[in-house]
């Protein structure tokens, strides 16, 4: 497996990327864990989301606001205060086989490992927590519930994850939260003005960070340090630019 210790990018950017690794792994590339955080801090929507429904995209002008419909599922996200992650790999690769449930349980328990290391005590949802009544209905965001092998933090979500499955590969792409920058979102999204207290506090209730534990601005490299003991024998580590080999080498993603 590969580690990209990759940088910060604004959200086209970073989802760019994203499904070129989905394209790269679609044509037999390795396993790739990649690190990224967003700059400037914007929104992902899932790829079933129509962002003119889902965002009040005049709101996100005037703001400058950026954002992008990322290449897996799920719901909104405002990327601030975060470290964020993707991983692809071909289906038949030992780190991508199996069903759906198994993938999600072992990336997210790569990703407890690492936290434990860092003094974080996260740990495995035991089932799932459906949205809040009346929090934001069809627009809930992502961090209003959690579902089963993701991840929490004193009984509160801590990881948001979707994944993406192909013919032949999968993409997951996840957030793990470091500070309360998501609650921004209730901001952004097209719902009355009188719906936006109580998706902020839907987000506040379900939703916890590791800021105090690691702190809202902790490197990337702080996490990668954790993740490389946890890796498979044989796992590499690069940095920044250098991963952009990852993506010469491969096919143009559908619609790119």
């Amino acid at each position: 497996m590969i580690l990209w210790v990759d940088g910060a990018h604004d959200p086209r950017e970073n989802m760019r990327r994203d499904a070129c690794l989905l394209a790269a792994a679609e044509s037999g590339a390795g396993p790739v864990l990649r690190l990224f955080r967003f700059s400037p801090p914007g929104i992902t929507l899932g790829r079933a989301q129509d962002p003119a429904r889902v965002l009040d995209l005049a709101r996100c002008e005037r703001d400058r606001v950026p954002w992008a419909v990322r290449p897996t599922g799920g719901r909104a996200i405002l990327h601030d205060q975060e470290w964020t992650y993707s991983f692809a790999a071909p289906l038949t690769h030992p780190d991508g086989a199996g069903s759906i449930s198994a993938t999600y349980a072992r990336l997210s328990g790569l990703i407890v490992r690492s936290l434990a290391r860092l003094g974080a005590p996260a740990a495995l949802a035991p089932g799932a927590r459906s949205a809040r009544a009346g929090a934001g209905g069809a627009f809930a965001p992502c961090f209003a519930s959690t579902a089963r092998h993701e991840i929490v933090l004193e009984g509160r979500k801590l990881v948001g994850s979707a994944q993406r499955r192909t013919a032949r590969a999968l993409l997951q792409q996840g957030s793990l939260l470091l500070g309360p920058g998501h609650e921004r979102l209730a901001d952004y999204l097209a719902v009355a003005e009188e719906e936006r207290e109580p998706i902020r506090r839907a987000l506040r209730a379900a939703a916890g960070h590791a800021g105090a534990l690691l702190g809202p601005e902790a490197p990337l490299s702080r996490w990668a340090d954790a993740l490389i003991p946890e890796l498979p024998p044989g796992s590499r580590r690069i940095e920044g630019e250098e991963g952009l080999a990852l993506l010469d080498s491969a096919p143009a993603p559908a619609g790119a």
